[in-house]
Protein backbone atom coordinates (compact mmCIF):
# COMPACT_ATOMS: atom_id res chain seq x y z
CA UNK A 1 0.00 0.00 0.00
CA UNK A 2 1.41 3.33 -0.95
CA UNK A 3 0.21 6.74 0.76
CA UNK A 4 0.06 10.23 -0.18
CA UNK A 5 0.04 13.41 2.14
CA UNK A 6 0.45 16.97 1.91
CA UNK A 7 1.03 18.67 5.05
CA UNK A 8 1.05 23.19 4.47
CA UNK A 9 3.49 24.03 7.36
CA UNK A 10 3.24 27.31 8.72
CA UNK A 11 6.14 28.98 6.69
CA UNK A 12 5.36 27.10 3.77
CA UNK A 13 4.93 23.26 2.63
CA UNK A 14 6.23 21.04 4.35
CA UNK A 15 5.11 18.09 3.31
CA UNK A 16 5.42 16.19 -0.10
CA UNK A 17 2.98 15.02 -2.43
CA UNK A 18 2.38 11.34 -4.89
CA UNK A 19 0.48 9.29 -6.52
CA UNK A 20 -2.52 6.95 -4.70
CA UNK A 21 -3.50 3.78 -5.45
CA UNK A 22 -6.47 5.25 -7.61
CA UNK A 23 -7.96 8.93 -7.55
CA UNK A 24 -11.34 9.37 -6.11
CA UNK A 25 -13.84 10.52 -8.95
CA UNK A 26 -17.28 10.40 -9.90
CA UNK A 27 -18.35 10.09 -6.33
CA UNK A 28 -21.13 9.68 -5.13
CA UNK A 29 -22.25 12.20 -2.81
CA UNK A 30 -23.33 10.61 0.55
CA UNK A 31 -25.29 12.73 3.17
CA UNK A 32 -23.97 10.50 6.30
CA UNK A 33 -21.42 10.10 7.84
CA UNK A 34 -19.26 6.96 6.93
CA UNK A 35 -19.30 3.71 9.43
CA UNK A 36 -15.98 2.82 10.17
CA UNK A 37 -14.04 0.68 12.13
CA UNK A 38 -13.21 1.45 14.79
CA UNK A 39 -15.76 4.25 15.63
CA UNK A 40 -13.58 7.38 15.82
CA UNK A 41 -16.56 9.90 14.97
CA UNK A 42 -16.55 12.95 17.15
CA UNK A 43 -13.71 11.65 19.14
CA UNK A 44 -11.10 13.87 21.68
CA UNK A 45 -7.95 12.60 21.33
CA UNK A 46 -4.22 13.43 22.91
CA UNK A 47 -2.10 15.20 20.98
CA UNK A 48 0.26 12.58 21.34
CA UNK A 49 -1.89 9.71 20.55
CA UNK A 50 -1.03 7.37 17.40
CA UNK A 51 -2.63 7.25 13.99
CA UNK A 52 -6.41 6.49 14.12
CA UNK A 53 -6.06 4.31 11.48
CA UNK A 54 -9.21 2.34 10.17
CA UNK A 55 -11.72 0.63 7.74
CA UNK A 56 -15.21 0.43 6.81
CA UNK A 57 -17.50 -1.55 8.41
CA UNK A 58 -18.85 -2.66 5.45
CA UNK A 59 -15.82 -5.07 4.02
CA UNK A 60 -17.32 -5.51 0.78
CA UNK A 61 -15.52 -2.24 0.21
CA UNK A 62 -12.32 -2.51 -2.28
CA UNK A 63 -10.79 0.61 -1.29
CA UNK A 64 -11.02 3.16 1.49
CA UNK A 65 -9.76 6.36 1.03
CA UNK A 66 -9.45 8.91 4.39
CA UNK A 67 -8.43 12.72 3.93
CA UNK A 68 -7.92 14.90 7.36
CA UNK A 69 -7.70 18.80 6.60
CA UNK A 70 -7.40 21.25 9.64
CA UNK A 71 -8.96 25.21 9.50
CA UNK A 72 -5.85 26.66 8.42
CA UNK A 73 -5.06 24.50 5.60
CA UNK A 74 -2.98 21.59 6.57
CA UNK A 75 -4.13 18.47 4.89
CA UNK A 76 -3.51 14.51 5.41
CA UNK A 77 -4.07 12.04 2.89
CA UNK A 78 -4.36 7.50 3.12
CA UNK A 79 -5.39 4.71 1.36
CA UNK A 80 -5.24 1.53 1.19
CA UNK A 81 -7.32 -1.94 0.67
CA UNK A 82 -8.52 -2.63 4.39
CA UNK A 83 -7.67 0.74 6.38
CA UNK A 84 -5.83 3.69 6.11
CA UNK A 85 -2.55 3.98 7.58
CA UNK A 86 -1.45 7.30 7.87
CA UNK A 87 2.32 8.46 8.65
CA UNK A 88 3.22 8.56 11.93
CA UNK A 89 5.38 11.46 11.43
CA UNK A 90 2.98 13.88 9.53
CA UNK A 91 0.29 12.66 11.78
CA UNK A 92 1.91 14.05 14.65
CA UNK A 93 2.83 17.24 12.91
CA UNK A 94 -0.46 17.52 12.34
CA UNK A 95 -2.22 17.17 16.01
CA UNK A 96 0.61 19.03 17.46
CA UNK A 97 -0.34 22.35 14.57
CA UNK A 98 -3.78 21.68 16.21
CA UNK A 99 -3.85 21.44 20.02
CA UNK A 100 -7.04 22.57 21.39
CA UNK A 101 -8.82 22.79 17.92
CA UNK A 102 -10.94 20.53 15.53
CA UNK A 103 -9.70 18.00 12.62
CA UNK A 104 -12.58 17.45 9.53
CA UNK A 105 -12.07 13.51 8.34
CA UNK A 106 -13.65 12.87 4.85
CA UNK A 107 -13.88 9.64 4.01
CA UNK A 108 -14.76 7.61 0.37
CA UNK A 109 -14.99 4.37 -0.24
CA UNK A 110 -14.75 2.41 -3.30
CA UNK A 111 -17.30 -0.62 -4.14
CA UNK A 112 -18.59 -2.78 -7.01
CA UNK A 113 -20.51 0.35 -8.30
CA UNK A 114 -17.64 3.08 -7.83
CA UNK A 115 -16.92 5.80 -5.59
CA UNK A 116 -18.84 6.89 -2.52
CA UNK A 117 -18.11 10.15 0.06
CA UNK A 118 -19.76 10.44 3.20
CA UNK A 119 -20.16 13.78 4.99
CA UNK A 120 -16.77 14.51 6.83
CA UNK A 121 -17.21 13.47 10.64
CA UNK A 122 -14.82 15.95 13.52
CA UNK A 123 -11.63 15.19 15.56
CA UNK A 124 -11.27 17.12 18.37
CA UNK A 125 -7.36 17.57 19.54
CA UNK A 126 -6.90 18.03 23.17
CA UNK A 127 -4.03 20.08 24.55
CA UNK A 128 -4.26 17.60 27.67
CA UNK A 129 -1.35 15.12 26.64
CA UNK A 130 -1.36 11.20 27.43
CA UNK A 131 0.88 9.45 29.42
CA UNK A 132 3.79 7.29 27.45
CA UNK A 133 1.80 4.50 27.64
CA UNK A 134 0.04 1.68 29.16
CA UNK A 135 0.59 -2.11 30.21
CA UNK A 136 -1.72 -4.66 30.05
CA UNK A 137 -2.00 -8.41 30.57
CA UNK A 138 -3.05 -10.19 27.33
CA UNK A 139 -5.07 -13.81 27.76
CA UNK A 140 -7.48 -15.72 26.33
CA UNK A 141 -11.28 -15.22 27.17
CA UNK A 142 -11.01 -18.98 29.84
CA UNK A 143 -12.28 -19.84 32.84
CA UNK A 144 -11.00 -22.87 34.53
CA UNK A 145 -7.09 -22.97 32.85
CA UNK A 146 -5.07 -20.42 30.90
CA UNK A 147 -2.33 -21.14 28.40
CA UNK A 148 0.08 -18.13 27.14
CA UNK A 149 -0.37 -15.20 28.98
CA UNK A 150 1.72 -12.10 29.87
CA UNK A 151 2.16 -8.62 30.99
CA UNK A 152 3.16 -6.48 28.30
CA UNK A 153 3.71 -2.49 27.13
CA UNK A 154 2.35 -0.54 24.64
CA UNK A 155 3.97 3.16 23.84
CA UNK A 156 0.64 4.93 22.98
CA UNK A 157 2.02 7.85 20.76
CA UNK A 158 3.43 4.54 18.00
CA UNK A 159 2.48 0.84 17.40
CA UNK A 160 5.10 -0.70 19.53
CA UNK A 161 4.26 -2.93 21.88
CA UNK A 162 6.73 -5.50 23.65
CA UNK A 163 6.51 -7.91 26.75
CA UNK A 164 7.35 -7.89 29.83
CA UNK A 165 7.08 -11.27 31.47
CA UNK A 166 5.64 -14.30 29.61
CA UNK A 167 4.76 -17.41 31.71
CA UNK A 168 6.70 -19.29 29.23
CA UNK A 169 9.45 -18.08 31.48
CA UNK A 170 8.11 -19.95 34.45
CA UNK A 171 4.75 -22.46 35.40
CA UNK A 172 2.22 -20.38 36.10
CA UNK A 173 0.23 -17.29 36.16
CA UNK A 174 0.78 -13.81 35.83
CA UNK A 175 -1.82 -10.92 37.07
CA UNK A 176 -2.22 -8.09 39.55
CA UNK A 177 -0.13 -5.83 38.07
CA UNK A 178 -0.03 -2.32 39.69
CA UNK A 179 2.59 0.69 39.31
CA UNK A 180 2.85 3.66 41.45
CA UNK A 181 1.44 6.74 39.71
CA UNK A 182 2.56 5.13 36.61
CA UNK A 183 5.97 4.72 37.67
CA UNK A 184 7.28 1.79 36.19
CA UNK A 185 9.76 1.51 39.22
CA UNK A 186 7.27 0.89 41.60
CA UNK A 187 5.82 -2.17 40.63
CA UNK A 188 3.85 -5.06 42.29
CA UNK A 189 3.08 -8.39 40.09
CA UNK A 190 1.38 -11.72 41.71
CA UNK A 191 2.51 -14.77 39.99
CA UNK A 192 -0.32 -17.89 41.04
CA UNK A 193 0.80 -21.99 40.64
CA UNK A 194 3.85 -23.48 41.57
CA UNK A 195 6.10 -20.93 42.07
CA UNK A 196 3.42 -18.57 43.09
CA UNK A 197 4.71 -15.11 45.25
CA UNK A 198 4.49 -11.42 44.74
CA UNK A 199 7.10 -10.01 43.01
CA UNK A 200 7.86 -6.37 44.26
CA UNK A 201 10.58 -4.14 42.37
CA UNK A 202 11.27 -1.32 44.63
CA UNK A 203 14.43 1.08 44.55
CA UNK A 204 16.11 -1.17 41.69
CA UNK A 205 15.52 -4.18 43.54
CA UNK A 206 13.16 -7.35 42.50
CA UNK A 207 11.96 -9.21 45.58
CA UNK A 208 9.92 -12.37 45.46
CA UNK A 209 7.30 -11.94 48.55
CA UNK A 210 5.47 -14.69 50.44
CA UNK A 211 2.63 -12.82 51.20
CA UNK A 212 0.95 -15.46 53.44
CA UNK A 213 0.67 -14.95 57.38
CA UNK A 214 -1.42 -16.84 59.93
CA UNK A 215 -3.13 -14.00 60.40
CA UNK A 216 -4.88 -13.35 57.15
CA UNK A 217 -6.96 -14.96 54.49
CA UNK A 218 -4.19 -15.55 52.01
CA UNK A 219 -2.24 -14.18 49.60
CA UNK A 220 -2.27 -10.33 48.99
CA UNK A 221 -3.82 -9.25 45.51
CA UNK A 222 -5.65 -6.05 44.26
CA UNK A 223 -2.90 -4.19 44.90
CA UNK A 224 -2.40 -0.07 44.69
CA UNK A 225 0.50 1.89 45.65
CA UNK A 226 0.22 5.33 48.26
CA UNK A 227 1.57 8.25 46.59
CA UNK A 228 4.41 8.07 48.88
CA UNK A 229 5.47 4.93 47.49
CA UNK A 230 6.22 3.72 50.79
CA UNK A 231 2.77 2.08 51.52
CA UNK A 232 0.91 -0.85 49.28
CA UNK A 233 -2.79 -1.38 49.75
CA UNK A 234 -3.65 -5.20 49.23
CA UNK A 235 -6.77 -6.98 49.26
CA UNK A 236 -7.04 -10.61 50.33
CA UNK A 237 -9.97 -12.76 48.79
CA UNK A 238 -11.20 -16.65 49.17
CA UNK A 239 -12.47 -16.58 45.69
CA UNK A 240 -14.67 -19.18 44.05
CA UNK A 241 -16.39 -18.89 40.59
CA UNK A 242 -19.65 -20.82 38.97
CA UNK A 243 -21.28 -20.78 35.53
CA UNK A 244 -25.17 -19.46 35.03
CA UNK A 245 -27.34 -21.73 33.69
CA UNK A 246 -29.96 -19.28 32.36
CA UNK A 247 -28.35 -15.95 32.33
CA UNK A 248 -27.03 -13.02 29.54
CA UNK A 249 -23.78 -13.47 31.67
CA UNK A 250 -21.85 -16.66 31.18
CA UNK A 251 -19.89 -16.83 34.67
CA UNK A 252 -20.34 -15.34 38.21
CA UNK A 253 -16.76 -15.01 40.43
CA UNK A 254 -17.41 -14.38 43.32
CA UNK A 255 -15.50 -13.98 47.19
CA UNK A 256 -16.61 -16.51 50.40
CA UNK A 257 -14.36 -14.19 52.63
CA UNK A 258 -11.88 -11.11 51.86
CA UNK A 259 -9.92 -8.61 53.95
CA UNK A 260 -7.52 -5.68 53.63
CA UNK A 261 -4.12 -4.99 54.66
CA UNK A 262 -1.25 -2.32 53.61
CA UNK A 263 2.04 -3.28 52.91
CA UNK A 264 4.68 -0.90 54.82
CA UNK A 265 7.33 -1.33 52.29
CA UNK A 266 10.04 0.46 54.28
CA UNK A 267 9.51 -2.07 57.49
CA UNK A 268 8.22 -5.13 55.46
CA UNK A 269 4.70 -5.09 57.70
CA UNK A 270 1.85 -5.77 56.59
CA UNK A 271 -0.48 -3.20 58.74
CA UNK A 272 -3.61 -4.33 59.77
CA UNK A 273 -6.73 -3.34 61.51
CA UNK A 274 -9.97 -5.13 62.76
CA UNK A 275 -12.81 -2.54 61.14
CA UNK A 276 -11.17 -4.19 57.48
CA UNK A 277 -11.02 -8.12 58.74
CA UNK A 278 -14.52 -8.36 59.66
CA UNK A 279 -16.16 -11.88 59.33
CA UNK A 280 -19.70 -10.13 58.65
CA UNK A 281 -17.90 -8.20 55.76
CA UNK A 282 -16.84 -8.58 52.38
CA UNK A 283 -14.07 -5.95 52.30
CA UNK A 284 -12.04 -5.50 48.22
CA UNK A 285 -10.90 -3.07 45.80
CA UNK A 286 -8.83 -0.97 47.96
CA UNK A 287 -7.46 2.55 46.95
CA UNK A 288 -5.30 5.26 47.78
CA UNK A 289 -6.51 9.03 48.11
CA UNK A 290 -5.05 11.32 45.90
CA UNK A 291 -3.13 13.06 49.15
CA UNK A 292 -3.00 9.29 50.89
CA UNK A 293 -4.75 9.83 54.02
CA UNK A 294 -7.93 7.62 53.10
CA UNK A 295 -8.55 4.13 51.97
CA UNK A 296 -11.50 3.47 49.57
CA UNK A 297 -12.91 0.20 48.92
CA UNK A 298 -16.04 -2.09 48.43
CA UNK A 299 -17.53 -3.58 50.99
CA UNK A 300 -20.59 -6.03 51.54
CA UNK A 301 -22.33 -8.24 53.75
CA UNK A 302 -21.41 -11.45 53.50
CA UNK A 303 -23.56 -13.78 52.57
CA UNK A 304 -24.93 -16.74 55.51
CA UNK A 305 -22.71 -19.75 55.13
CA UNK A 306 -25.43 -21.66 53.82
CA UNK A 307 -26.88 -19.27 51.68
CA UNK A 308 -26.21 -19.07 47.64
CA UNK A 309 -27.96 -16.02 46.52
CA UNK A 310 -25.25 -14.72 44.77
CA UNK A 311 -27.59 -11.80 42.96
CA UNK A 312 -28.04 -10.44 46.64
CA UNK A 313 -24.17 -9.67 47.22
CA UNK A 314 -23.44 -5.85 46.62
CA UNK A 315 -21.33 -3.77 47.70
CA UNK A 316 -20.84 0.21 48.23
CA UNK A 317 -18.13 2.12 48.05
CA UNK A 318 -16.42 3.28 51.46
CA UNK A 319 -13.75 4.74 52.82
CA UNK A 320 -11.60 4.87 55.99
CA UNK A 321 -8.76 7.26 57.35
CA UNK A 322 -5.03 6.43 56.98
CA UNK A 323 -2.29 8.18 58.51
CA UNK A 324 0.69 8.20 56.39
CA UNK A 325 3.38 9.15 59.28
CA UNK A 326 1.70 6.31 61.54
CA UNK A 327 0.29 4.04 59.17
CA UNK A 328 -2.32 3.88 61.74
CA UNK A 329 -5.79 3.57 60.19
CA UNK A 330 -8.76 5.28 61.30
CA UNK A 331 -11.56 4.33 64.06
CA UNK A 332 -14.75 4.11 61.72
CA UNK A 333 -15.74 3.25 58.13
CA UNK A 334 -17.67 5.63 56.09
CA UNK A 335 -20.05 4.84 53.37
CA UNK A 336 -19.38 7.45 50.76
CA UNK A 337 -22.13 6.02 47.63
CA UNK A 338 -25.04 3.70 48.76
CA UNK A 339 -25.16 1.23 46.01
CA UNK A 340 -27.00 -0.99 48.02
CA UNK A 341 -29.72 1.55 48.37
CA UNK A 342 -30.51 1.49 44.58
CA UNK A 343 -30.11 -2.20 43.93
CA UNK A 344 -26.60 -1.99 43.01
CA UNK A 345 -23.01 -2.94 43.20
CA UNK A 346 -19.55 -1.64 42.66
CA UNK A 347 -16.37 -2.09 42.15
CA UNK A 348 -12.92 -1.15 41.00
CA UNK A 349 -13.42 2.42 42.20
CA UNK A 350 -10.28 4.64 40.87
CA UNK A 351 -9.43 8.08 42.18
CA UNK A 352 -8.15 10.49 39.95
CA UNK A 353 -4.94 11.63 41.03
CA UNK A 354 -5.80 15.74 41.19
CA UNK A 355 -8.68 14.64 43.87
CA UNK A 356 -11.53 16.00 41.89
CA UNK A 357 -13.05 12.41 40.96
CA UNK A 358 -13.68 8.92 41.42
CA UNK A 359 -14.56 6.12 38.59
CA UNK A 360 -16.49 2.96 39.62
CA UNK A 361 -18.19 0.43 38.10
CA UNK A 362 -21.70 0.02 38.75
CA UNK A 363 -23.60 -3.49 37.86
CA UNK A 364 -26.68 -5.04 39.61
CA UNK A 365 -24.86 -7.26 41.71
CA UNK A 366 -21.57 -8.89 42.91
CA UNK A 367 -17.80 -7.39 42.67
CA UNK A 368 -16.73 -8.96 39.89
CA UNK A 369 -18.23 -6.96 37.32
CA UNK A 370 -16.12 -8.08 34.15
CA UNK A 371 -18.35 -10.53 32.94
CA UNK A 372 -21.89 -8.39 33.95
CA UNK A 373 -23.20 -7.29 30.15
CA UNK A 374 -24.80 -4.55 32.23
CA UNK A 375 -21.79 -2.99 33.68
CA UNK A 376 -21.20 0.99 33.18
CA UNK A 377 -18.69 3.28 34.65
CA UNK A 378 -20.03 6.42 36.97
CA UNK A 379 -18.59 9.28 37.90
CA UNK A 380 -18.31 10.58 41.81
CA UNK A 381 -17.63 14.01 42.38
CA UNK A 382 -15.34 14.05 45.15
CA UNK A 383 -16.34 17.71 46.54
CA UNK A 384 -19.99 17.54 45.98
CA UNK A 385 -20.76 13.92 46.44
CA UNK A 386 -22.72 13.62 43.23
CA UNK A 387 -22.96 10.46 40.86
CA UNK A 388 -23.70 10.15 37.25
CA UNK A 389 -22.95 8.07 34.38
CA UNK A 390 -20.31 8.35 32.22
CA UNK A 391 -23.06 7.95 29.40
CA UNK A 392 -20.20 9.02 26.72
CA UNK A 393 -17.65 6.80 27.29
CA UNK A 394 -20.44 3.74 28.21
CA UNK A 395 -21.78 1.21 25.44
CA UNK A 396 -24.38 -1.59 25.84
CA UNK A 397 -22.32 -4.32 26.96
CA UNK A 398 -19.74 -4.56 30.02
CA UNK A 399 -17.37 -1.28 30.86
CA UNK A 400 -15.29 -2.93 33.86
CA UNK A 401 -11.72 -1.92 34.71
CA UNK A 402 -10.20 1.38 34.50
CA UNK A 403 -7.50 3.31 35.45
CA UNK A 404 -6.55 7.75 35.02
CA UNK A 405 -3.83 8.99 33.53
CA UNK A 406 -1.17 10.76 35.45
CA UNK A 407 -2.87 14.36 34.42
CA UNK A 408 -6.44 13.28 35.36
CA UNK A 409 -7.66 13.83 32.05
CA UNK A 410 -7.90 10.56 30.83
CA UNK A 411 -9.41 7.40 31.78
CA UNK A 412 -8.26 3.64 30.36
CA UNK A 413 -11.14 1.51 30.01
CA UNK A 414 -11.75 -2.09 29.29
CA UNK A 415 -14.52 -2.91 27.45
CA UNK A 416 -16.38 -5.49 25.37
CA UNK A 417 -18.46 -3.51 23.58
CA UNK A 418 -16.52 -4.55 20.45
CA UNK A 419 -17.71 -8.10 20.08
CA UNK A 420 -18.95 -8.86 23.91
CA UNK A 421 -16.32 -11.71 24.14
CA UNK A 422 -12.79 -9.93 24.46
CA UNK A 423 -12.37 -7.31 26.75
CA UNK A 424 -10.05 -4.51 24.70
CA UNK A 425 -8.88 -0.86 25.89
CA UNK A 426 -11.02 2.21 24.82
CA UNK A 427 -9.69 5.70 26.17
CA UNK A 428 -12.02 8.70 26.74
CA UNK A 429 -10.99 12.41 28.04
CA UNK A 430 -12.75 13.99 31.27
CA UNK A 431 -12.07 17.74 31.68
CA UNK A 432 -11.93 19.69 34.63
CA UNK A 433 -15.66 19.64 35.22
CA UNK A 434 -16.29 16.18 34.72
CA UNK A 435 -17.73 16.15 31.63
CA UNK A 436 -16.34 12.99 29.57
CA UNK A 437 -15.83 12.49 25.87
CA UNK A 438 -16.89 9.62 23.77
CA UNK A 439 -14.96 6.74 24.00
CA UNK A 440 -12.32 5.92 21.32
CA UNK A 441 -10.78 2.43 21.01
CA UNK A 442 -6.91 1.80 21.19
CA UNK A 443 -5.15 2.51 17.55
CA UNK A 444 -3.62 -0.26 16.08
CA UNK A 445 -1.61 -0.10 12.08
CA UNK A 446 -4.62 -2.06 10.92
CA UNK A 447 -7.23 -2.26 13.36
CA UNK A 448 -9.56 -4.99 12.03
CA UNK A 449 -6.68 -7.14 11.20
CA UNK A 450 -5.02 -6.86 14.16
CA UNK A 451 -8.56 -7.28 16.81
CA UNK A 452 -9.54 -10.37 14.31
CA UNK A 453 -6.57 -12.51 14.82
CA UNK A 454 -5.22 -11.89 18.22
CA UNK A 455 -7.63 -14.07 20.33
CA UNK A 456 -6.53 -12.17 23.72
CA UNK A 457 -8.36 -10.08 25.88
CA UNK A 458 -6.54 -6.71 27.23
CA UNK A 459 -6.88 -7.24 30.84
CA UNK A 460 -6.29 -3.97 33.84
CA UNK A 461 -5.01 -1.73 31.94
CA UNK A 462 -2.58 0.50 33.51
CA UNK A 463 -1.12 3.83 32.46
CA UNK A 464 2.93 3.65 32.77
CA UNK A 465 4.79 7.11 32.49
CA UNK A 466 7.99 6.18 30.71
CA UNK A 467 9.31 2.52 28.92
CA UNK A 468 9.54 -0.05 31.95
CA UNK A 469 12.95 -1.49 31.30
CA UNK A 470 11.53 -4.53 33.03
CA UNK A 471 14.10 -7.35 32.93
CA UNK A 472 11.98 -10.37 32.15
CA UNK A 473 14.78 -12.93 32.36
CA UNK A 474 16.07 -11.83 36.02
CA UNK A 475 12.21 -11.78 37.12
CA UNK A 476 11.62 -15.17 35.91
CA UNK A 477 14.98 -15.86 37.88
CA UNK A 478 13.78 -14.64 41.21
CA UNK A 479 10.10 -16.35 40.27
CA UNK A 480 11.86 -19.62 39.87
CA UNK A 481 14.17 -19.45 42.64
CA UNK A 482 12.21 -21.37 45.76
CA UNK A 483 13.26 -18.86 48.46
CA UNK A 484 11.05 -16.34 49.59
CA UNK A 485 10.45 -13.25 51.60
CA UNK A 486 8.19 -13.29 54.38
CA UNK A 487 5.83 -10.41 55.77
CA UNK A 488 6.13 -9.71 59.59
CA UNK A 489 2.46 -8.05 61.22
CA UNK A 490 1.42 -5.33 62.81
CA UNK A 491 -1.93 -4.65 64.14
CA UNK A 492 -3.57 -1.05 65.50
Amino acid sequence: MRKILMIMGLMGLMGLTGCTDETVRDARQETVQPRIYPDYLGVTIPVNIAPLNFGMVDETALLVDAVITDRHGHSLHSQGEESVDFDLDDWRTLLDQNRGDSLSVTVSAKYDDGWHTYRPFPIHVSPDSIDYGICYRLIAPGYEVWSKMGIYERDLSSFDERALIENTQFEGCVNCHSFNRGNPADMSLHIRGPHGATLLRHNDAMTAYNTKTDQTLGLCVYPYWHPSGRYIAYSTNATSQLFHSADPNRIEVFDTASDLQIYDVEKNELLLSPLLKQDSVYETFPVFSADGRSLYFCAARALPEDSHQLDSIRYNLCRIDFDPATGNFGSRIDTIVDAVAQHKSISFPRPSYDGRFLCYTLSDYGQFSIWHHEADLWLLNLATGESRPMTRANSDDTESFHNWSTNSRWLVISSRRDDGLFTRPYFCHVDAKGVVSKAFMLPQRNPRRFYRDRFLSFNVPDFIIAPTHFDGRKASRVINDESRRNFGVRNN
